[in-house]
């Protein structure tokens, strides 16, 4: 897989690491007893490290700020993955009706884009033998399987299709 991204469906294995935030916002890694920084965080995350921040003193949870902390940070440096628009459009997100599905679709669309991506690195190791057109015509085929597989597991198995509607029949 790409560069320690972990399949989303199985997480990361291994023991949680436990890193203590002090208020004066330096990170503790009590596996290692040593201070570490933002960018040693965002390293175990790519070596596929189990970790949880938590609150020196009270003991909150502040993975998902530190997380936060860390996207924005990448954000801000170099290429930037998410768009002005896209984070435009999850902001709208916030306080719709459809807000508690947002969080599975954009997890269940990050594991078919890891699934794709590695079945890609496979076919590319079989490559000898196959023209590209034939290689691509599979992988489209097998990306349609996917997308109506997921299409079925976010209706519920409800058939979408209009009365009359005979395409796909």
């Amino acid at each position: 897989m790409l560069r320690g991204i972990k399949d989303l469906s199985t997480g990361f294995m291994g023991a949680t690491r436990i890193i203590k935030k002090y208020p004066n916002r330096r990170l503790y890694d009590t596996e290692i007893s040593s201070y570490i920084t933002i960018e040693d965080v965002r390293q175990l995350i790519v070596d596929g490290e189990n970790f949880e921040v938590r609150d020196a003193k009270s003991g909150e949870d502040l993975t998902r700020s530190v997380l936060l902390q860390i996207i924005s940070d990448q954000e801000s440096d170099g290429e930037p993955v998410l768009s002005t628009q896209l984070l435009s459009q999850i902001i709208r997100f916030y306080g719709d009706s459809m807000q508690g599905f947002m969080g599975s679709y954009l997890e269940r669309s990050m594991q078919v884009f890891l699934d794709q991506q590695q079945q890609f690195r496979q076919q590319m190791g079989g490559l000898l033998g196959q023209t590209p057109w034939a290689m691509m015509n599979q992988l489209t085929e097998r990306n349609l399987e996917m997308w109506k597989e997921f299409q079925k597991t976010m209706t519920g198995g409800v058939h979408t299709d209009r009365p009359g509607d005979k395409r796909g029949r």
